[in-house]
Formats: C-alpha cells, sequence, structure tokens
C-alpha cells in the first residue's frame, strides 16, 4: 500500500509546473527574438550598405561662424 500512496503523493504534487513553465516561456521568448532578426537582417543590412554608398559621395563644407568671410 505504500507505494500506491507515494505514487499518488507524486502525482498531485505540482511544486516543480511553474519552473516547467517558464523554462517554456524563456524558450518561446528566445526563439521569437531569433526569428526576428533572422526576418529583418536583410533589410537591415541593405539599410546600411545604401546609407554608405550615400555618405561616400558627400562632401564636407565648414561654416564660417565668426562671420568675416
Amino acid at each position: 500500500m505504500k507505494f500506491f500512496e507515494l505514487a499518488k503523493t507524486f502525482r498531485d504534487d505540482e511544486s516543480g509546473a511553474v519552473t516547467v513553465d517558464w523554462v517554456v516561456l524563456t524558450a518561446a521568448i528566445v526563439g521569437l527574438g531569433i526569428a526576428v532578426i533572422a526576418s529583418v537582417r536583410g533589410g537591415v543590412t541593405e539599410l546600411g550598405d545604401s546609407i554608405e554608398t550615400s555618405l561616400e559621395g558627400g562632401e564636407v563644407e565648414a561654416l564660417d561662424l565668426d562671420g568675416d568671410g
């Protein structure tokens, strides 16, 4: 009879259920983060290349802040 009592106690014990929930939730958040990074990576790289190209052709001109010419 002791085995059945021990099995029933083990079945009814829910102390580790919260830990399992947090592990699953954390894994889902990490997975979503990786999916987002993978989906925007190409667009961000293309945008960075476009900005680099625009900046390479630009010239810098100093402003005359003294007002003397």
